[in-house]
């Protein structure tokens, strides 16, 4: 092939760019998305222009650094491998400090062409080209909305050429049509309404806006969740009827001028307040309403948070404050109550003992039963400190053989007063002979108190004749039980399911505590045995407990006769001489020496000049001591004490966890204030038992 066909055939490639520009013009026009196309057609339009490299350079304002030209799109022949470098970002630090590169970027606003060799460069640009071994290049500027978006640029890598008109005017076209892509392509301000629209779709807050008259313009998917209307529907109506409270409509024409005037504006506020659903529904919200103005119109744009599940766990963090307040004050009067149980029981337990030495040894009847009822009197009142520690100090069971008619007996003595105070009936059904169960007396009284108070609250209010009707059965099964029944108005169905709750009460402020019932349930259940309430016709509600049958055999040789306890000489400690002394006239009826130790000091000085005591009775709260350090010390001395020490305590339920921390095998056995010469012989017994058994 000759030169001048070489030449000829390069010159007709050439002229073909036109035809190629053409194709590129309608690709352009036609294509979605034109930033996904440039790459295609860099190559499309290089190979044509046998061209090694097409770049689309775009300028960008970057903060602080003035205009730069970036790299939106280029291409490089494959044939060059990894040969040709990338496209250089140029700043405007750059073309400051160049005076090429200054008269060229006023040359691209005017949108002059600038081609031409390398070799005929000089500053920055020779450089950079060199470096990017470009011979000879042409570039033309692209124009988007009146302004320059950027330039389009073609490269020969290997000779040094001059550009033809076609050439000049392909690649011009192209320019032209990359500018019209660019004004058709979505905008920034676009893209912007684009995100503002995705974050009122996705948005878990309900979103309402409004014009200037009231009607809604924008119901988000959240709104229709929250209000129960579908968007279509609710589109064009005024928010004055549809998601505004009947009750607050009232004085205002419009939801325009119900949000700019109730009360306070709510307009430009963070405020919680009430709306209405479809659904009629009045529940609380948190609005946040902002006005805008949109070319000459004025909107509300109002953000909505639904508040209850909030306020339902506030609620709940109320509640268990609440909840735990009561706890702390409850641990308060059981700490209260142990001390004042210590000081009544002292006297208690001297009256007690000195009024059962009197019935034993008075002449005439007449002072036998004034005796005996200042006894009773006493016993009452030790109940009734034990009944106020259980309420507070809930202590283990310690199930016995237990007769629930004494037990109701004893609950109806306690509440007996309010009763007839308040004019209130009791009528009473025991069922014949002992009921037995395995229970704990103090616990289950503790039951039978509660339903015959509960059942006094509710009577108080009831007009005419009021009734308590008390009653001890056995089940088809011989189950025991006992149940408590009233004609007040009854348990209201919507709070049957909570009855049973801790803390939950419907009588007034200062009545009632909220815990009776819990306790009385957990009491049971702790017995395996069942507690529940039914309706009782025509009105009134009825507390029925029942417990598992006792064991047969269970009874233990109750009845087997009293064995001699071998004891004659016992030692006292207490610092109350009142109550030493009574418990020493008590051990002296029944054959015990006794000698009396007002202070503890140690276990040495209490025995030395003495005979070792056979069994010792010892306080267990002392100024100074213990009953148990000295139990401890006259252990060590004595171990033959370990089953023949008895600790005396007015606070059996608070004793209990101090007595529980010593080995099982040294745990002493006790003597509860006030006692009478029963209770003391009853502890003889049991330590005479123990010994024989050890024997």
């Amino acid at each position: 092939m000759t030169a001048e066909t070489a030449r000829a055939d390069t010159q007709g490639a050439r002229q073909g760019a036109a035809m190629v520009a053409v194709h590129v013009v309608r690709r352009l026009r036609e294509a979605g998305d034109w930033q996904r196309e440039m790459e295609g057609i860099l190559q499309t339009l290089c190979e044509a222009m046998d061209c090694h490299r097409g770049i689309l350079f775009r300028l960008r304002e970057l903060p602080g650094q003035g205009f730069a030209q970036s790299v939106a799109a280029y291409w490089i022949a494959p044939r060059f491998g990894g040969e040709l470098a990338s496209p250089t970002v140029i700043v405007q630090s750059v073309v400051d400090s160049d005076p090429l590169l200054e008269r060229l970027a006023e040359d691209e606003r005017q949108g002059k062409i600038f081609a031409g060799h390398t070799r005929d460069l000089e500053g920055f640009l020779r450089t950079d080209f060199e470096k990017q071994n470009i011979k000879s290049f042409l570039s033309v500027s692209v124009f988007s909305h009146g302004n320059l978006w950027g330039t389009l640029a073609v490269n020969d890598c290997v000779n040094e050429r001059e550009w033809t008109d076609q050439e000049e005017a392909a690649l011009h076209m192209v320019a032209l049509a990359i500018g019209d892509a660019i004004e058709r392509s979505p905008s920034d301000a676009h893209a912007s309404d684009v995100i503002r629209r995705t974050m009122l779709q996705a948005s878990l807050d309900a979103i309402i806006v409004i014009d200037e008259t009231g009607s809604i313009i924008e119901f988000n998917p959240a709104a229709e969740k929250m209000f129960g209307y579908r968007r279509s529907d609710i589109l064009g109506k005024d928010l004055l009827d549809t998601v505004v409270p009947e009750y607050y409509r009232k004085g205002y024409a419009s939801g325009a001028e119900y949000m700019s005037g109730r009360g306070a504006p709510m307009v430009g506020q963070r405020l919680e307040t009430v709306t209405q659903n479809a659904a009629g529904e009045v529940f609380p919200i948190e609005l946040t309403a902002t006005e805008m103005r949109v070319a000459d119109r004025q909107l509300i744009f109002g953000s909505i948070r639904d508040l209850r599940d909030r306020l339902r766990a506030e609620e709940e963090i109320n509640r268990q404050r609440e909840k735990l307040h009561q706890n702390e004050k409850m641990a308060a009067m059981g700490s209260l109550l142990a001390g004042v149980s210590h000081e009544l029981n002292n006297p208690l337990a001297v009256v007690v003992a000195q009024s059962t030495l009197l019935h034993e040894f008075a002449a005439d009847p007449q002072t036998k039963v004034r005796a005996e009822k200042v006894r009773a009197a006493a016993e009452r009142c030790g109940r009734i400190v034990k009944s106020f520690l259980s309420m507070v100090r809930l202590h283990p069971a310690a199930q016995a053989e237990t007769d629930l008619n004494q037990v109701i007996r004893a609950a109806l003595e306690v509440t007996a007063y309010g009763a007839r105070s308040s004019g209130i009936i009791i009528d009473t059904d025991f069922a014949s002979g002992p009921l037995l169960a395995m229970a704990d007396a103090d616990h289950v009284t503790q039951v039978a108190a509660n339903f015959l108070i509960n059942s006094q609250h509710a009577l108080a209010g009831v007009a005419g004749d009021r009734r308590i009707k008390v009653r001890t059965f056995r089940s088809d099964r011989g189950n025991p039980g006992f149940s408590v029944e009233d004609n007040g108005p009854g348990v209201p169905e919507a709070i049957r399911s909570r009855i049973f709750e801790s803390y939950f009460t419907t009588k007034p402020v200062g009545v009632g505590t909220g815990i009776g019932l819990s306790i009385s349930k957990s009491i049971i259940e702790r017995h395996n045995g069942n507690i529940w309430f039914e309706e009782v016709s025509p009105r009134g509600v009825r507390f029925v407990v029942q417990l598992p049958a006792i064991a047969a055999g269970a009874a233990a040789a109750s009845d087997s006769p009293s064995r001699s306890s071998g004891l004659r000489h016992a030692l006292i400690i207490d610092d109350e001489p009142d109550v030493a002394a009574s418990l020493s006239d008590i051990l002296e009826l029944m054959g015990i020496k006794s000698r009396i130790v007002p202070a503890w000091v140690s276990a040495a000085a209490t025995l030395s000049g003495h005979a070792p005591p056979d069994i010792v009775f010892s306080d267990l709260r002392m100024p100074g001591t213990s009953g148990i350090a000295a139990y401890r010390e006259l252990l060590a001395e004595l171990p033959g004490l370990a089953q023949r020490f008895v600790l005396v305590t007015g606070d059996l339920i608070g004793a209990k966890g101090e007595i529980e921390a010593l080995p099982a095998p040294q745990r002493p056995p006790i003597l509860e204030k006030p006692f009478s010469t029963l209770d003391v012989r009853g502890v003889l017994s049991a330590i005479a038992e123990q010994a024989a058994l050890g024997g």
